[in-house]
């Protein structure tokens, strides 16, 4: 099989996920050349893709004027990150945070103001105040209209499956509808990986395989597509544990806490007055305290509907479903929170792409951003402002590059290995249940407390689990094969977490890495970035260590 045997697409930018990042990327690059061809591949329905979903109720980080600096922001997350930081990323995505805001409102996205005109700034950082109240239920629908307007060509449910390069030089991708199993080549000057996280990591405790808290189509695709392709990634021992409603994951805390919840033990002990964070309502929780609840029966009815409005319009509307059928009425009821599973993110952790202040990683042509990206903590904020970066910068670099050509014998070669999977259907292993197993080893031996013996376990485990994929798991249809890739990818990120969690030989972020092998926080030995490459083949991981970069100048 050859490459005229596919359609081929030429595009200047290719952006691979329409989340929050690629569709802000996708915006940014048509602002800055109306002329060039932008091509999104996105995993669902750009519409409502993402971790957002469709509406949202703050823009984390946001350096007013007046009310926050820069500097503060870098002071603060320091502090969050426990000194694992690059800080002129995190300097660069603060310092065009309130532009990036005044952007957004201009487009129509609601941020409230009192009376006086005042935006309403939370308190959720170690120190200053730079949450601002977003009530914008159909944010995502109005950044997804304003793309296509633009002229970005979405191409939906279209998984991307393999970088290309040509060279060192990357030279498109090649992408598979998720439903038809048909294949697409972009042939592309430069790529902007905007895949997300690895949300469907550790098993949540209900077993359901997508009731995870981030986009459950988020299987670290980005990831692995930028590892193979030679990208360096950083923080995957930061191992991610939320704190937040039993069996639905979805978000609460912030929007109830800062409106006067109170929160509460198994005990009933009152825990809201120190504003608690996630690792130690964990460790409130693991040292048989909890669970802990939400309870606002002592709320005035104007702010109980606040957040009801909050919470079923803005956020996520399936979760006035779920409070109905657990019979849970905030004005009597509690709301019983539990850990959720662990899961791989750079917006809410450090786990991510290595890019620098242009949103650049190691290879040339391919860009960053999101939470697959590495912008320690970004959040909603890091996703916009880098999804800009990386558009300015990518636009640059395909303006002054060629048209690429494709290397076919790397298409030959993932077509060959596409058929070999699809001649799987003997295997007596539905991909469902044999990810149901990866995703409860990976709860063994990689969810915190680790020590060496479960690390070394989990890799005995995956090269294991990549055998089987090949030799034990039915392909009946390619519904079925888009889920083997998925699963490669989940297995490929739990090698990498392993690795990265084997080398840093200390505890650090509270529960997220902690070691009983090596209990002790060591910024002597520890100070720094443990940085993952491919070897001669993906299940061999490089290691290397890598300074924190810190602000020099006026900025420090």
């Amino acid at each position: 099989m050859r490459i005229t045997d596919y359609p081929v697409i030429d595009a200047d930018i290719l952006i691979i996920g329409g989340g929050s990042a690629g569709i802000m990327a996708a915006i940014r690059a048509k602002e800055m050349n109306p002329d060039q061809k932008v091509v999104i591949f996105e995993k669902g329905e750009i519409k409502y893709s993402g971790c957002i979903a469709r509406g949202m109720d703050a823009l984390n980080i946001v350096a007013l004027p007046g009310v926050s600096t820069p500097e503060l922001y870098v002071a603060s997350n320091r502090i969050a990150c426990e000194g694992i930081m690059d800080e002129p990323v995190n300097y660069r995505m603060a310092q065009r945070s309130w532009a990036m805001m005044k952007k957004l409102e201009s487009w129509g996205v609601c941020f409230p103001v009192d009376e006086n005109g005042e935006y309403e700034v939370l308190q959720v950082h170690p120190k200053g105040k730079f949450c601002v109240t977003m009530k914008e239920p159909e944010l995502k629908t109005l950044l997804a209209k304003r793309a296509i307007d633009l002229g970005v060509s979405a191409i939906n449910r279209t998984m991307a499956v393999k970088l290309l390069k040509n060279g060192e030089q990357l030279a498109g991708a090649i992408g598979m509808n998720v439903r038809t199993g048909e294949n697409i080549l972009c042939r592309a000057k430069s790529v902007i990986l905007c895949a997300g996280g690895t949300a469907r990591f550790g098993l949540p405790n209900n077993g359901n395989l997508y009731g995870v808290y981030d986009f459950p189509g988020n299987t670290g695709d980005g990831y692995c597509l930028a590892y193979k392709a030679g990208a360096e990634l950083s923080g995957f021992e930061y191992t991610l544990i939320y704190y937040i409603v039993k069996d639905i994951n979805a978000p609460l805390l912030y929007i109830t806490l800062t409106r006067g919840a109170n929160l509460l033990t198994a005990l009933d002990e009152h825990r809201e007055k120190d504003h608690p964070s996630i690792k130690s309502m964990l460790l409130d929780h693991f040292k048989e305290k909890g669970p802990l609840r939400i309870r606002m029966s002592h709320l005035p009815e104007n702010k109980i509907k606040e957040i009801e409005d909050i919470l079923f319009t803005t956020e996520r509307p399936v979760c006035e479903r779920f409070y109905k059928g657990r019979g849970i009425d905030f004005r009597s009821g509690e709301i019983e929170l539990w850990p959720t599973e662990t899961f791989l993110c750079g917006g809410h952790g450090l786990t991510g792409i290595r890019v620098n202040e242009n949103a650049e990683t190691c290879v040339p042509g391919l860009y960053a951003a999101g939470d697959a990206s590495l912008v320690a903590r970004g959040h909603l904020s890091g996703a916009f402002v880098f999804g800009e970066i990386a558009a300015e910068n990518a636009s640059e670099y395909a303006a002054a590059n060629e048209a690429v050509e494709l290397d076919t014998d790397q298409v030959d070669d993932f077509m060959k290995a596409k058929q070999s999977r699809l001649s799987q259907s003997g295997n007596p292993i539905p991909v469902e249940e044999f990810e149901y197993k990866v995703r409860r080893i990976i709860n063994d031996y990689i969810r915190p407390p680790k020590n060496e013996y479960k690390l070394n376990r989990a890799l005995w485990w995956m090269d294991r689990f990549r055998r089987e994929l090949a030799t034990m798991v039915r392909v009946n249809d390619m519904h079925d094969l888009f889920k083997v890739y998925e699963v490669e990818n989940i297995i490929q990120c739990a090698t990498l977490s392993a690795v990265a969690s084997n080398e840093r030989k200390e505890s650090r972020w509270g529960l997220w890495h902690y070691r009983s092998d090596y209990p002790d926080r060591d910024d002597q030995n520890w100070l720094k970035h443990i940085v993952l490459t491919i070897g001669d083949v993906p299940e061999n991981v490089e290691t290397a260590h890598k300074k924190i970069e810190k602000l020099e100048g006026e900025h420090q």
